[in-house]
């Protein structure tokens, strides 16, 4: 069984960070492709980073690019999102999401495995 619980979520002010941690078990992390998504009250859930199986290629999304760095640890099976400069439009519930083949990183029906996901909330 392949389980993905996030961590590191909280409440935060503007212009502060913090660090997202996916752990994975259950299957062979290193396979996968890993990926964030979030989702904001009454919004659909929508692509924030994404990374290769090996962690050498990332690809992010317009609205988090140049803030936000995804990583992962293969050896540890953990996914990190580093976040910083939050800003108010970045509260949301986060998740991590696996996918073992997908032809679109932002695409949420590519990933079949999905955490329950980490509050974020940022105020002003």
């Amino acid at each position: 069984q392949w389980q993905l619980v996030e961590s590191g979520g909280g409440s935060v002010q503007a212009g502060d960070s913090l660090r997202l941690s996916c752990a994975a078990s259950g299957r062979s992390f290193s396979g996968y492709t890993m990926a964030w998504f979030r989702q904001a009250p009454g919004k659909e859930r929508e692509f924030v980073a994404a990374i290769s199986r090996s962690g050498v290629s990332t690809y992010d999304s317009d609205s988090v690019k140049d803030r936000f760095t995804i990583s992962r640890d293969n050896a540890a099976n953990t996914l990190y999102l580093q976040m910083n400069s939050l800003k108010p439009e970045d509260t949301a519930l986060y998740c991590c999401a696996a996918a073992w083949s997908t032809s679109d990183l932002t695409q949420r029906s590519g990933y079949g495995y999905w955490g329950k996901g980490t509050q974020v909330t940022v105020s002003s």
